[in-house]
């Protein structure tokens, strides 16, 4: 009798550990896919900041052609874009801190600002308003920023579900043990959601998220 108990407890013991790694294992899982589904977003958002660096080049260029343009004005773009491209995140690696996606937002948000106010000086110039090039780039301008909007937008969601899931009963008891943390999130800071005023009055108005 004492042995048959024995093997029963023996029994109950290694169904409950198998139920327990066969839960661990599906959490992991489940981790996993929705870590690269944020990995994935990220990869979204630099691709779209990417292609907004890549614009400035030749949007400079063309301003500069505009006799008397203010220098520091183009100047204020280069040196934002350059610290702009310096901060970069490995994509298969989304950022793992606030600190690191702050800093990273903190320079995106001063190319914006700088790119504001660059925007804006040009209504002052009725031949680069006029310039065929200069409104092919500010329409893809317009369309990049309103991309960079969507895709922030989409980069929290898919953080948010990723949190969500770590926090939740019984995942918590295996997220620490097997390396998942919590993601950040773009902060919604002033401005920062609206893609700057590109709009020269020859075209339709930005759109917000």
């Amino acid at each position: 009798m004492k042995k048959t108990g024995c093997l029963v407890a023996i029994g109950v013991i290694v169904v409950i550990v198998l139920g327990v790694v066969a839960t661990g294992v599906g959490k992991y899982n489940s981790l996993v896919a929705l870590e690269q589904q944020v990995d994935k977003q990220w990869a979204q958002v630099e691709n779209v900041y990417q292609r907004r660096a890549d614009l400035i080049p030749n949007l400079v260029a063309t301003v500069k052609g505009a006799a008397d343009f203010e220098k520091t004005t183009l100047e204020n773009v280069i040196e934002a874009r350059a610290k702009a491209t310096q901060i970069q995140i490995d994509a298969s690696n989304a950022p793992a801190t606030a600190e690191q996606l702050k800093q990273f937002q903190e320079a995106q948000n001063g190319l914006s600002s700088a790119l504001s106010r660059l925007l804006v000086t040009v209504e002052r110039y009725p031949e680069l308003k006029a310039n065929a090039n200069f409104r092919d780039l500010q329409v893809q301008l317009e369309g990049t920023e309103n991309r960079i909007s969507v895709e922030r937008k989409r980069f929290n969601e898919a953080a948010v579900d990723f949190n969500t899931a770590v926090k939740q009963f019984p995942t918590v008891l295996f997220a620490g043990m097997m390396g998942f943390g919590d993601k950040p999130y773009f902060e919604a800071t002033p401005g920062s959601e609206q893609p700057p005023e590109v709009e020269f009055g020859f075209g339709d108005g930005e759109e917000g998220e």
